[in-house]
This record gives structure tokens, sequence and C-alpha cells, in this order.
């Protein structure tokens, strides 16, 4: 069962806080704490001097947010070497420009934790934590992941829409409110919750969807405008 909803924002903070730190000492899945560290100490030559973050990344974002985006995992030399997700990667580019265009975030760019990106009404996060060799995690993985994206959820306790950035996590938030029947994957696809919520399914912002045309920014704006019109949200600039 999820725990009680904060009734106070200062609560709210304090409880996504402590769930961040919590989330950051996890050791649960062998294979992706011995792959993030490996890459920690390895690093990309871009970034031979930069010091990696290596460690499972949390959320970020608002914590009254309407509208909740959910990707698969950390990129090794994104997330894995930043410590926040979607950052410092070209999934990342594409998404908090979008993010920025839609009037939900301050800045078009996340290239580091201080580079002062703030997001209004939105709030993302992974699936599982740890950056996974391939960009796989395995299903064993992303179970070990559901206690995080069931509890960090719940806090978001203003939450109306849910963007599942790809398959992987669609199947992961499927899984994790029960959806039945389960309606299929695909872009703009939408999904009603029992409680209300809707489920917005979108194409991942990765490279090979991006650099082939099975996304294009307009796809993912109308995504986001989407959200927004179901959040009941600011118009989009």
């Amino acid at each position: 069962m999820a725990p009680p909803q904060p009734r106070r924002t200062t609560d709210r903070l304090a409880s996504l806080a402590a769930l961040s730190s919590e989330i950051t000492r996890c050791r649960r899945c062998p294979r992706l704490v011995a792959w993030r560290q490996e890459v920690a100490r390895t690093k990309r030559a871009a970034f031979a001097d930069e010091e990696y973050w290596g460690r499972p990344v949390p959320g970020f974002g608002d914590p009254g947010a309407r509208i909740v985006l959910v990707g698969l995992a950390p990129a090794a030399h994104g997330g894995n070497r930043t410590g926040r997700v979607f950052t410092g990667d070209r999934s990342g580019d594409w998404l908090f420009a979008a993010l920025w265009r839609a009037g939900l975030a301050n800045q078009p760019t996340s290239v580091a934790l201080d580079d002062g990106l703030r997001l209004r009404g939105a709030y993302v996060l992974a699936a599982v934590r740890c950056a996974p060799p391939a960009n796989r995690p395995t299903p064993e993985e992303r179970a070990n992941c559901a206690p995080f994206l069931r509890r960090e959820l719940a806090l978001l306790g203003g939450t109306r829409v849910l963007v599942a950035l790809g398959g992987f996590a669609y199947q992961a938030l499927a899984a994790e409110e029960g959806l039945r029947p389960r309606p299929a994957f695909g872009h703009g696809a939408e999904a009603a919750l029992p409680d209300g919520r809707v489920i917005i399914c979108s194409y991942h912002p990765s490279q090979q969807n991006t650099f082939t045309g099975t996304l294009t920014e307009k796809m993912l704006d109308d995504v986001m405008a989407r959200a927004k019109q179901l959040a009941g949200g600011p118009r989009q600039r």
C-alpha cells in the first residue's frame, strides 16, 4: 500500500528528500551496481576530468506537479554522470527543450545539477534508477525499482497526467497502476486510470528515435500540449 500523502508542501518536500536519499543508497541489483560504478571509474574521454555520480538517480522537479514524465533509466554518461535524471545527454536535450517550449521549465537546457534548471508543474523520474548495460534493464531489475516508483508517485499527490517516455516506462506504469486491459503502446496513445489520471504514451527521445525522425519536435510538443490540456495547466507559450 502507498504511504499516506503529506498534506503540506513542506511535508512533501521533506518526504521526497528522504526518499531521494534512500534511492541513492540502493544496492539491490548487483549487475547494475557493478555497471554504474565501472562507468564512473572508466568515464568517457570527453568527461575525463569530471567526477561521476555513479549512484542511483532519484526524480526531479516540482513537488506539486500535475504532469509526471517517466523514462527508462539514467544514461551511463548522462544521469549516471551528473546525478540528475535526463541531464547531460542527448535525450535530455530533447526532453527539457520540449518542456521549456511548453512553459514547464525555466530554460531549454539541462547540463548539470547546478545549472539553474527549474520545472513548473512537471516532475521527471525513471522506472529504473541505475544506468543499465546497453540501456536494457531486466524485468527483475524493473521489479526491484517498482517500490521507489510507487512511493515517489504517491508523494506527488497532485498528479493528473503520467507521460510514459517509451514502451518500457509504459509497461512499468501499467504494472504499477494495475492497468487491465492495457491499451497497446503507441505515440500519443492514452489510457485512463480508475482514479481519473491519464497515461499518455510518447516515443522515447533517444538518439535512435530523434536521428531517424521516428520522434520529431512537433510530435513531442503535441504530447506536451495534450498533457497540459488534460492537467489543466497554463497555456503554451
